[in-house]
């Protein structure tokens, strides 16, 4: 009897780009919404007054349960002085309580105000008096998550809790809103790297005075992504316009500097003087994207600019200072 021939399995794993486009938006969540961007707050802020805080807004019987955890009250309760000194941290909370965006900033919550902190980092005067009655709702809610987990909180919990909330967040998003939340987390970049500079700003642009005095804008635009302009007399002289590519497929990558040579061509009939791309470069021949956009005079790792860190964000933020005419300082955007 002959033998059956033995037949060897055939495997074909996903592609892993969807993951590595959820890196991408991780690293740029570090610095808006996680614990990174926690301790840059608490970095800026009175010690003594976020204590004084923390006693008027949280339980006391949660504040007993986090100090035999080895937890800061500050990880797991807001409060106004902390959310002032980083807007975005209302996302921070939003996820340890598990909630989504749609769920969180739904009609029947009143949290809708507040949108525009999270996602833009950006507080005006009527945000800011909403802050004691937000703050408030948070630590009663949270209290009662930090009460009721069983076994008794670590931070261990702390961390963990919001990556679920954060993976679900990002699993729902498709390629359009990964490249949307890119461009939108490259503005909060570029905001840090010139927020002592800035003398007006709205959700989608920044107004700044350069050290020649003169009136810079920069703002969020389509076709180009961000356009930087500079006053001179009474006109707008258009300075450099950005595209930012958020995708992370290597085999759509030409197909995206293609796109972004559409857009710096019509820069380029706008005077625009230089056309920067921002695009995952990892394992990129760059000169094949130069010849997919030739328009682009720079081109920068978009992860390394959301991550704040990396040669590319170091040329980014050095060029841009230089662009907009202020001087470097290189802790700003940390």
């Amino acid at each position: 009897m002959a033998k059956s021939k033995h037949i060897e399995p055939v495997f074909a794993p996903p592609s892993p780009s969807r993951q590595i486009a959820f890196h991408q938006l991780l690293v740029a969540a570090r610095k808006t919404w996680l614990v990174d961007a926690l301790t840059d707050a608490l970095g800026t802020i009175d010690p003594t007054l976020l204590k004084d805080q923390i006693v008027q807004y949280v339980p006391a019987n949660a504040l007993k349960l986090l100090a035999s955890a080895g937890v800061r009250d500050e990880q797991v309760f807001p409060v106004p002085i902390v959310i002032e000194a980083k807007p975005t941290l209302v996302g921070y909370y939003r996820l340890l309580l598990g909630a989504s965006q749609k769920v969180f900033y739904s009609a029947g919550t009143g949290m809708t105000p507040l949108k525009g902190m999270e996602m833009r980092g950006t507080m005006g005067d009527r945000q800011k008096v909403l802050l004691p009655p937000f703050c408030t709702a948070m630590c009663r809610v949270l209290s009662d998550l930090v009460v009721q987990l069983s076994p008794s909180v670590t931070p261990r919990d702390v961390a963990e809790l919001r990556l679920l909330t954060l993976g679900s967040q990002f699993q729902g998003r498709n390629n359009n809103t990964i490249g949307q939340q890119a461009t939108a987390n490259v503005f909060l970049v570029i905001a840090e790297i010139v927020k002592s500079h800035v003398t007006d700003r709205t959700d989608r642009q920044l107004t700044l005075k350069n050290a020649s005095g003169r009136k810079v804008i920069v703002s969020l635009a389509t076709d180009p992504d961000v356009r930087i302009q500079e006053e001179f007399g009474k006109s707008l002289r258009n300075k450099i316009a950005i595209e930012i590519k958020g995708g992370t497929d290597r085999s759509n990558a030409h197909n995206r500097a293609g796109e972004a040579e559409k857009s710096h061509q019509k820069a380029r009939k706008q005077d625009f003087r230089d056309c920067w791309t921002l695009i995952a470069l990892k394992g990129l021949d760059v000169q094949k994207l130069r010849h997919e956009s030739p328009t682009t005079n720079s081109w920068f790792d978009v992860a390394q600019v959301l991550a704040r860190k990396g040669a590319d964000f170091e040329e980014f933020q050095s060029r841009l200072a230089d662009v907009v005419g202020i001087p470097l300082n290189r802790r700003s955007a940390t």
